[in-house]
C-alpha cells in the first residue's frame, strides 16, 4: 500500500436530495468556497459539478463552471480540480413513444458534453464510461459518444478520471486504453452503492478492481451510510478515496456534514490505515500528471 492516499472531495454532484441540507453548496461563489474548504481538510482533488443558482437544479453552463474554477484559482488554492463531463447524459423515454424523450432528459452531443473541459482546462475531468439504469432514467453513455469524449479530451491535455458503475464499463474502458484514446497510467473511480448499480461492499471492490489494469490508479466512493466503510475499505486494499456532500450528506446520524467536516474524517481513516492523505503535488506524481 502507497504511505499516500488521495482525498478527493465531491463538492455539489447532481441529485435532488441536496433540498434536504440546510447549508448546500449551490451558487458558484457557495461551490467555490467547499472547494477551498476542503483542500484546507485535507483533500488534494476537488470534483466539480454546477447548479442553476436560482433553483439548486443540475446545470451544464460553461459560464458558472468557469466562475468556481476562477474562484479557485484566484484563491491561489493548490487544489486539482476535477470537472465532471456527465451533464447532458440522462434519458428517459417519453410514454406515448418510447424513441422519443420525455421528461427528465438531458441528452446533448458529446461535443458539448467537454466543451466546459477543453475551453477551462482543469487537471482532471470525470468520464462516465458505461451505460445504465440510474433511478428512473437511463445514464446514458453510448461506445462511439465515449470515443468522440475521450478523444477531445486527450487532445486537451487533460487526465479523466474514469467513472464505473458496473464490471462492464472496466472492459470498455481497457479497450479505449488499448485503442489509445486514454494514456498510461489510467485513473479509475470506482462508484459503489448506486441504485441498480454495483454494491458498496468489499467484496464488490475486490471484484472491480481485480478487472482493472496493472497500471491503474483507483479509487472508490460509497454513497450514503456506506461512505465511510467504502473509503476504510478502499484505504485497506491499497487505493484512493473520495467523500463529499455529492454522495453523502451526514457526518453522522441525523448530523448534516460540511465538505470540510467529512475530508476530516476521511483523513483520520486514511491515518487509521497507517497512511497520510497526499498534498496536490503527490498526488500529481501518483496520477502522471505534469508539475504545477
Amino acid at each position: 500500500m502507497s504511505n499516500d492516499v488521495i482525498i478527493t472531495c465531491a463538492v455539489t454532484g447532481s441529485h435532488q436530495n441536496f433540498q434536504k441540507h440546510p447549508d448546500y453548496p449551490i451558487a458558484p461563489k457557495q461551490i467555490a468556497a467547499s472547494c477551498l474548504e476542503a483542500r484546507q481538510a485535507g483533500a488534494a482533488i476537488v470534483h466539480v459539478h454546477v447548479r442553476d443558482p436560482e433553483t439548486g437544479a443540475p446545470a451544464g453552463d460553461t459560464a458558472l463552471y468557469r466562475e468556481v474554477v476562477e474562484r479557485i484559482r484566484d484563491a491561489g488554492s493548490d487544489v486539482l480540480i476535477n470537472l465532471t463531463t456527465g451533464f447532458g447524459g440522462r434519458f428517459s423515454p417519453s410514454e406515448d413513444d418510447p424513441r422519443r424523450a420525455g421528461p427528465g432528459t438531458s441528452l446533448i452531443s458529446p461535443e458539448q458534453r467537454v466543451a466546459h473541459v477543453e475551453e477551462l482546462k482543469p487537471e482532471i475531468c470525470s468520464l462516465d464510461v458505461g451505460t445504465f439504469n440510474f433511478g428512473a432514467s437511463v445514464f446514458m453513455n453510448t461506445p462511439e459518444h465515449l470515443r468522440i469524449m475521450a478523444a477531445r479530451i486527450k487532445a486537451a491535455g487533460i487526465k479523466p478520471e474514469i467513472e464505473v458503475f458496473e464490471p462492464g464499463h472496466i472492459i470498455f474502458a481497457k479497450q479505449m486504453i488499448e485503442e489509445g484514446l486514454i494514456e498510461d497510467p489510467p485513473m479509475f473511480q470506482l462508484c459503489l452503492g448506486i441504485l441498480y448499480a454495483s454494491p458498496a461492499t468489499a467484496e464488490a471492490m475486490t471484484f472491480l478492481c481485480s478487472l482493472l489494469p496493472e497500471s491503474a490508479r483507483w479509487s472508490a466512493f460509497g454513497v450514503g451510510r456506506r461512505q465511510f466503510p467504502i473509503a476504510e475499505e478502499a484505504v485497506a486494499q491499497g487505493g484512493n478515496l473520495r467523500v463529499g456532500l455529492e454522495d453523502n450528506l451526514y457526518l453522522g446520524k441525523g448530523e448534516y456534514a460540511s465538505n470540510g467536516q467529512l475530508v476530516e474524517k476521511a483523513a483520520e481513516i486514511v491515518r487509521g490505515g497507517g497512511a497520510e492523505p497526499a498534498e496536490p503535488a503527490r498526488a500529481r506524481e501518483i496520477l502522471g500528471l505534469a508539475p504545477a
